[in-house]
């Protein structure tokens, strides 16, 4: 993975279909080093967030989209992360530190996965901040409504599940 291989201090992972906007990147920089300052740890992640965006992005989506967007994050607050309120922004900034013990222990691959890092993240006690950022529709999504959150709804039990059973377990050794 290639996170795993980077070398710089922060390591910033955004989707490639520049919805969010890289003049965000210097306000998550800022919160992670300030994150950073405020803790005796040097893991921390700080992602953009999209949920100030909310009350536009309902009046301008179907209100079919509207109800799942509501059913996942739903989902997501029972099964998995409960500190975020926007799992899924493709713009996340982390500490080398708090990268390499979350992604080491990453399974999902799919759609979800941004979740599963939350979830390891929470479990370990790193400090999760959530900032505004600027976000842009990119006509072309590869989700498609229906099929899409049934997979993400599955993968989220799935997560929930295969931790509390103890199928899957969160290697905390830092390194």
């Amino acid at each position: 993975m290639g996170v795993l291989r980077c070398r710089g201090k922060h390591i910033l992972f955004a989707d490639a279909d520049g919805a969010t906007k890289f003049k965000d990147l210097s306000k998550l920089i800022d919160c992670i080093n300030d994150s950073a300052a405020d803790s005796e740890s040097d893991e921390a992640i700080v992602i953009g967030s999209r949920a100030h965006l909310e009350e536009e992005s309902i009046a301008s989506r179907s209100f079919f989209r509207t109800i799942l967007m509501h059913g996942f994050h739903s989902m997501v607050k029972l099964f998995c992360v409960r500190s975020v309120r926007d799992t899924q922004c493709g713009f996340k900034l982390f500490t080398r530190a708090a990268a390499r013990v979350c992604f080491v222990n990453l399974h999902v691959s799919g759609w979800a996965f941004d979740v599963e890092l939350l979830y390891i993240a929470e479990k370990l006690g790193i400090t999760i901040s959530e900032i505004p950022v600027t976000w842009t529709e990119i006509d072309g999504s590869k989700i498609v409504p229906v099929l899409s959150w049934l997979q993400m709804g599955k993968d989220l039990v799935l997560i929930w599940l295969r931790y509390t059973a103890g199928i899957w377990t969160i290697d905390s050794k830092r390194k």
